[in-house]
């Protein structure tokens, strides 16, 4: 989940708005130096984000559409934990969903906060491999399509800016120094890309 503080250390806390994904408030907070500063902080329910990478050494990332983004951005499939959900649970979900796979492999490889300055935001990411196709639904707020590419070409996007999105980037990085060994002297592919779906208007 999110980054929940223990109970004899949970802030004042004036809550602002309650939305379908996040909690924003206005927190009392004390620095470790004894000061006290008035926060607004949005609490958020936690992420996971997955790398699927098939034996041919080629990734499948989605091209979707983000609003608060501007538009259309590449990025590892991902979503929000639900009440109670572990990260795992939620990666082999939103991995099915997003790219239409399974994993035969699926190993959390890190968490990372993504915006600690003013949300408890984590992500949980995963290394998949092991693939196969299965069925998944998208959300209906979602539009996107299926890309696979060679990961070293993924890499190369996060270098030149045609990848943006923050976790994708440290999402591909990690993967990329933590594949298991039949997966370092794997061939690349050529660039594949899917129409598989996406809720399009």
């Amino acid at each position: 989940m999110g980054g929940q503080l223990p109970d004899d250390q949970t802030p004042q806390r004036r809550v602002i708005y309650t939305g379908r994904l996040i909690d924003l408030g206005i927190e009392q907070a004390r620095l470790p130096d004894g000061r006290q500063l008035t926060l607004e902080i949005i609490r958020h329910p936690g992420a996971a984000a997955i790398v699927p990478i098939h034996d041919d050494r080629t990734v499948t990332l989605v091209h979707q559409y983000r609003h608060a983004g501007g538009g259309m951005l590449y990025e590892v499939p991902a979503g929000c934990l639900e009440p109670g959900e572990p990260p795992a649970d939620c990666a082999r979900r939103e991995l099915a969903e997003e790219a239409g796979l399974a994993s035969g492999d699926l190993r959390q490889i890190a968490t990372i906060l993504t915006t600690p300055g003013f949300s408890d935001e984590r992500i949980h990411i995963f290394l998949a491999t092991g693939l196969r196709p299965t069925q998944g639904e998208l959300d209906p707020d979602e539009y996107l399509s299926v890309v696979r590419l060679p990961l070293a070409e993924a890499l190369a996007m996060t270098r030149d800016g045609r990848i943006c999105d923050a976790k994708t980037i440290c999402a591909l990085s990690l993967a990329h120094d933590l594949l298991p060994a039949h997966l370092r002297s794997a061939s690349a592919g050529a660039t594949l890309d899917s129409d598989r779906h996406g809720h399009h208007p």
